[in-house]
């Protein structure tokens, strides 16, 4: 933060540095697209990077009501109606990339998570894994989207931040917590906002299953047992019988 009006954004790792340089690009032009206020982050220095933008105003999402819900539906079903294609001409990336990256991140489930679990649920495991591979990509999404990141000011939606793991991929990632993970009051508000389609709604939770295997894999690269075991319950919990 710089004073209260502004929060500046360094990277700490080089590929963090082009994720906030396509934030640059592309927010100027999805902004005015939107129905709530987003991050509009300039480039104030180059060497080292930083970029700046003002602060979006509240705090992150704890009241799931109604019109939270319906709120969040309307944004989102703007989000993923806007244009592809020039999405990625503002610099997100696109489709070939996300399904490459999904690729290395299924491979990678299956060698380190799979054989975590008890042997009675790798097929189920797997069937997951395969399930999610298979699932399209050819909208515009936010790519990590949660109540974190979805801010309120005086129990209203006040706008949603952080936009650097958007790309070209599955519309239905953006609405897995939001149908699968939220309170059902603001689940059917969201679902009923953005009219969503009964296979959406599958898809959503399959990326609502996959959820979990992040922290598994966290948890490992930490070498911390209990955020392993923490996300291992919770994949196993999700995980059809």
């Amino acid at each position: 933060m710089v004073g209260e009006r502004w929060v500046e954004r360094r990277p700490r790792r080089p590929e963090v540095a082009g994720r906030l340089l396509m934030e640059t690009r592309l927010m100027p032009w999805l902004a005015p697209r939107l129905p709530l206020p987003v991050p509009l982050p300039h480039v104030l220095w180059r060497e080292p990077l930083v970029v700046r933008h003002e602060v979006i105003v509240g705090e992150p999402l704890e009241t799931f009501d109604a019109a939270g819900g319906r709120a969040l539906g309307a944004f989102l079903r703007a989000l993923h109606a806007t244009d592809p294609v020039e999405a990625v001409r503002r610099g997100a990336p696109p489709a070939r990339e996300a399904l490459r990256e999904r690729a290395v991140m299924v491979e990678d489930f299956g060698t380190r998570v799979v054989p975590l679990l008890p042997g009675d649920r790798r097929g189920a495991a797997r069937s997951l894994l395969d399930a999610v591979a298979a699932l399209p990509a050819t909208a515009l999404v936010h790519g990590d989207l949660g109540p974190g990141h979805v801010l309120a000011r005086d129990g209203v939606v006040s706008g949603v931040i952080d936009f650097s793991d958007a790309h070209v991929g599955d519309a239905a990632l953006d609405l897995a917590w939001a149908l699968h993970g939220a309170p059902p009051v603001f689940s059917r508000a969201v679902a009923a906002e953005y009219d969503v389609a009964a296979e959406v709604v599958e898809r959503a939770l399959l990326w609502h299953r996959l959820g979990p295997w992040h922290e598994v894999t966290h948890g490992l690269g930490i070498g911390d047992p209990d955020t392993v075991r923490s996300g291992l319950d919770g994949l196993l919990a999700r995980l059809p019988a």
